[in-house]
């Protein structure tokens, strides 16, 4: 009997029938198209644009919308039909273009382009902190849209992206900058920027350690000019030589020593970041006046109250002046000097923004499933989520994660 019941329980055993099966289960698709309008800028020389048409063409290709207002494209040397014939529609006023879903624009907008905002609409542009005011959140808050920053994103390595890509474009530029200016053709020293074999090397000081300074201290040690770094920061200047790698002189912000290694420069960059809304440096207008006559003053930080008593705000179609006979450049949104490479970059990090929104089903899902998009959320729905600001202006806010948690 026992052998008997082996044997059946075997037959058992070898019957697939009876095995248990794996079955397919839905899986939901959460994909969802976007559509994206952008319009022409309208803020003082600013040139870059959000998207590439090679972009636009990427993510037409995916299903989404892209409008982009004619003319958008032109100051950084794109056609409305390179646009036009990667798959956006070419809209001809701003009202049409601010139909969107998820607005794409580099400055903040005007008080005039916030009355196009419409309720649960996406902006995703600058904000620019240092000329923001408590009345100009007001009048976003009162549109109920969803605001994103481009100075406050971080990516999934907690860095900024967008910041780190303008730091490096600004960087690089202000060394070919300098060197244009301080050539004889516009009254400057006449001295190469770097050296040759057998002359003194150009001497080139630059205030601040971070993306801007790094850039621009590789640009002038290729070129090979002495360069001298100071920030106040310790972990800033030792990250910045090993990012380099090279010996580079370091120093923090010691005024005997910055004062006179500025007397003797050729070039000087003002690179430093401004710290609760002030730059941690000024240096005096006695100091600029002994410097060498023609020698250049680059304040990069000049949008942020710049690092030189002497300092004013130019432009790119008057980009300097003089004081003291020193030449001084002080013309912020130093990319949108070169906005076709400017754009270009900017479209190389919205463009997966984008997809990976769109994997997720939107706006709202995608902040819900990833912390790092929520960094640079400041408005939510018509309500102030950011506590930085909130503190600046005596305002009330409300913590973002419970709200999507809520709402969601």
């Amino acid at each position: 009997m026992t052998e008997r019941f082996a044997v059946e329980l075997g037959k058992l055993a070898s019957n697939p029938a009876l095995y248990p099966k794996e079955s397919m289960l839905a899986v939901e698709e959460r994909r969802r198209s976007l559509f994206i309008g952008i319009p022409k800028e309208s803020s003082f020389q600013e040139n870059r644009i959000g998207l590439t048409p090679d972009a636009v063409k990427q993510l037409s290709d995916q299903g989404h919308r892209v409008w982009v207002e004619a003319g958008a494209g032109s100051p950084s040397k794109y056609s409305d039909n390179e646009f036009s014939e990667a798959g956006a529609k070419i809209v001809y006023s701003t009202n049409e273009v601010y139909e969107a879903e998820i607005i794409l624009k580099i400055a903040p907008p005007t008080y005039d382009e916030i009355e196009y905002l419409r309720p649960g609409q996406t902006l995703i542009s600058a904000l620019q902190f240092g000329n923001l005011t408590a009345d100009y959140i007001n009048a976003l808050l009162r549109k109920k849209i969803t605001a994103m920053s481009f100075e406050l994103l971080r990516d999934k390595s907690e860095a900024k992206p967008i910041v780190r890509a303008m730091s490096e474009i600004a960087g690089s530029t202000v060394m070919l900058i300098a060197a244009e200016y301080l050539s004889i053709s516009n009254e400057g020293k006449g001295v190469i920027l770097g050296g040759i074999t057998g002359v003194q090397p150009s001497k080139v000081v630059i205030l601040g350690a971070g993306t801007v300074a790094e850039y621009a201290a590789r640009a002038a040690l290729g070129l090979g000019a002495e360069v001298k770094v100071f920030d106040n920061h310790i972990y800033k200047l030792r990250r910045l030589k090993h990012n380099i790698g090279a010996q580079l002189f370091t120093s923090t912000l010691d005024k005997a020593v910055l004062y006179n290694e500025i007397k003797q420069a050729d070039v000087v960059i003002g690179a430093l970041i401004s710290e609760e809304g002030q730059v941690a440096c000024m240096i005096e207008e006695g100091v600029v006046a002994q410097m060498s006559p023609g020698s250049v003053i680059i304040d990069v930080c000049i949008d942020q109250g710049g690092c030189f008593e002497t300092s004013e705000i130019t432009s790119h179609s008057r980009p300097i002046y003089r004081r003291y006979d020193i030449i001084h450049y002080c013309v912020p949104n130093i990319p949108s000097r070169v906005p076709r490479t400017a754009t270009t970059a900017l479209s190389n990090i919205f463009t997966p923004i984008f997809t990976e929104i769109s994997k997720f089903g939107g706006i709202n899902e995608a902040l819900f499933m990833h912390e790092h998009y929520r960094s640079g959320v400041y408005i939510y729905r018509g309500s102030l989520t950011n506590s930085s600001i909130a503190k600046k202006f005596g305002m009330r806010y409300k913590e973002l994660g419970l709200m999507i948690a809520v709402r969601n």
